[in-house]
């Protein structure tokens, strides 16, 4: 089952697995148009296997519609979450019912249900948050950790994390490419602002090696390069048109850079090649160790951010973008 299964990462793993061996894909969300939508496109793209798919309304803050839906689930991938960055700021609690008492509900259920494993998303905002919509999912980590640890049974819980999704919901790079159609200039928060870059098909290889390789309470962190906004703009005019770029100033809650992996956790991280195992904190409650005994030996540690990883030029960013269906549909005017 894929919670929040109609949103972009959704539908890039139907994508990648519905013609797989899998004997049904439940996807559980609260959008009956989205739900309808998806049906339809499923029935003209995979008519063999768009049966598989069974669509189930409902909505993670409510604990009944999340154990109704997970009877009999043996996987479970948790993408449900309200992610933008400005409409958190102003409305926390929503973010709170939604990443947090959500989660919570979630895993509660799945463990219940004897689901065998369960991977939770989450994003670089959640490390060093500074907006509600990070704070939420680093609270979101928190209570995969504690499950994880706390009584999981035979469920094994684990957790992924990843910067910017190119083209996913909420992208800039939609928003660019429409404003060049219209003849508009970009519209730019900071030239000067860092983020990382990935598209959706590695998101689902991310969270597919965290599904295959995790003990419980992992986090895994894909290593990803990085471009400033200013650069991503001018990659995008360079495939669409340059319509001149506005400076509009930071929006609610935005940092310069972000952090996929803090100076803490590179302490108990283990490099994989493509990604970095973020190993659980096994300590238990055990108050002589904080209060008498403390951590014999805490490092320096460097934190993993889009500062210090691999940065792209403009010519990188346009073979980065290339790589999404998205713009390549757009290039070729099949966005309907």
């Amino acid at each position: 089952m894929v919670t929040g299964g109609t949103g972009s990462f959704g539908s890039t793993f139907l994508k990648h697995y519905l013609d797989s061996n899998v004997a049904e894909i439940r996807v559980l969300s609260r959008d009956e148009k989205k739900q309808d939508d998806m049906r339809h496109l499923l029935q003209q793209a995979h008519p063999a296997s768009a049966s598989e798919v069974r669509f189930f309304i409902g909505d993670v803050r409510d604990e009944r519609s999340v154990r109704d839906a997970m009877r009999g689930v043996d996987y479970l991938f948790h993408a449900a979450a309200l992610k933008q960055v400005p409409s958190c700021e102003f409305f926390p609690m929503e973010a709170v019912r939604t990443n947090v008492i959500g989660t919570d509900n979630v895993l509660h259920a799945a463990i219940d249900a004897g689901v065998k494993r369960v991977v939770c998303l989450s994003t670089d905002k959640a490390a060093y948050p500074i907006n509600a919509m990070g704070t939420s999912k680093a609270m979101m980590e928190k209570i995969v950790y504690a499950n994880a640890r706390n009584g999981a049974g035979s469920t094994t819980i684990c957790c992924t994390r990843y910067g910017n999704v190119m083209c996913s919901r909420g992208s800039v790079i939609p928003l660019f490419i429409d404003q060049i159609r219209a003849g508009q200039p970009i519209t730019v928060t900071n030239p000067d602002m860092t983020r990382f870059l990935m598209n959706l098909d590695e998101a689902v290889d991310l969270v597919s090696y965290a599904f295959e390789h995790a003990q419980p309470g992992d986090l895994f962190v894909q290593k990803a390069p990085a471009a400033t906004i200013g650069t991503l703009a001018q990659a995008v005019q360079k495939l669409f048109g340059d319509t001149g770029i506005k400076i509009i100033g930071s929006r609610h809650g935005e940092k310069l850079s972000e952090t996929l992996m803090t100076r803490e956790e590179s302490l108990r991280s283990e490099d994989m090649g493509r990604y970095f195992r973020v190993h659980a904190d096994s300590r238990d409650l055990n108050y002589d160790k904080f209060v008498i005994k403390g951590e014999p030996h805490v490092g320096a540690g460097e934190s993993y951010t889009s500062d210090n990883t691999l940065r792209l030029d403009v010519d990188a960013t346009v073979e980065k973008l290339l790589t999404t269906s998205y713009v390549q549909r757009a290039l070729a005017g099949d966005l309907g």
